[in-house]
């Protein structure tokens, strides 16, 4: 399927050869500005674009496509909302839009269509499954918190809490880093993290902190509990008034290593539930 298609589809096609069009406001200068000033957020790379097709929660209201991609994407692009323009840029033209070389040559701009979701929700939504809960403290990095919802989604994770100084998952960069999950996952930010325990154990699940100070072991999790694993932020960790009211879980290691990385503690940590839940026949 080529541009001439998508247009007998009636699928709107429309060429940008001015990096200043008002049409494509949102998509300027997004590594400067990414949400900031901006409604919505910016989704970046097929793989990204994917997850955004599929999600209830988010929808693209526009696309921006390096024109020698078109045709190799044309089949994703016939799957987006029939009111959703495809726009189209020569190379220099997206990359004067975008403020630095876009590689990867795929661009939306998505929106969120329903209400923001709140802890009790989330909560609510996780209880009809298996899987265990995130509660994220304090986590800053794009990297990091993209490297979570990935490793939440890989690992039947029923939902993600986020207290309000974490760095909001819709960022791009940590769109990127996630492939996508932050769009398909179930999760909201709002509260601190003494308001999301106390909400995921009224819930009736077990807080567990994830901390190298931890007094129990991989060995010690039970599987049929339901959980919510509390991370924090690398370098000041979880704060301690949380490690002193939670059981601390270790993950064991060399003596002269501090500690893991966040996102890699989480996923050793999910991926043992996970294995462990299949043999109890989840």
């Amino acid at each position: 399927m080529d541009e001439r298609n998508l247009a007998h589809a009636g699928r709107s096609v429309v060429a940008i050869t001015d990096p200043d069009d008002p049409r494509i406001v949102a998509y300027r200068d997004i590594r400067e500005r990414d949400l900031t000033g901006r409604h919505g957020f910016i989704a970046e790379g097929t793989v990204v674009l994917d997850q955004l097709a599929l999600s209830e929660r988010f929808r693209p209201s526009s696309v921006l496509v390096l024109r020698n991609r078109l045709s190799s994407i044309a089949d994703r692009l016939s799957h987006l909302p029939a009111d959703c323009p495809i726009y189209v840029s020569e190379r220099a033209v997206i990359d004067q839009i975008a403020g630095f070389p876009m590689h990867r040559g795929v661009l939306a701009h998505g929106i969120d269509t329903q209400p923001e979701r709140s802890v009790t929700e989330v909560l609510d939504n996780a209880m009809a499954g298996y899987g265990p809960v995130l509660i994220a403290i304090g986590i800053a990095n794009h990297d990091n918190i993209g490297a979570l919802f990935r490793n939440a989604r890989a690992f039947g994770v029923g939902g993600v809490l986020l207290d309000d100084t974490s760095c909001n998952p819709l960022y791009r960069k940590a769109l990127r880093v996630s492939v996508g999950t932050v769009l398909t996952a179930d999760w909201c930010r709002s509260g601190n993290a003494d308001d999301l325990i106390a909400a995921a154990e009224a819930a009736g699940y077990r807080p567990i902190a994830l901390t190298p100070k931890g007094e129990h072991s991989l060995d010690d999790l039970e599987p049929t509990e339901r959980l919510a694993l509390v991370v924090g932020a690398e370098g000041p960790g979880l704060p301690e008034n949380i490690l002193d009211r939670l059981h601390g879980l270790r993950i064991a290691m060399e003596s002269d290593v501090d500690s893991l990385n966040v996102a890699t503690t989480a996923a050793i940590v999910l991926s043992r539930l996970y294995d462990s839940r299949g043999k109890c026949g989840r």
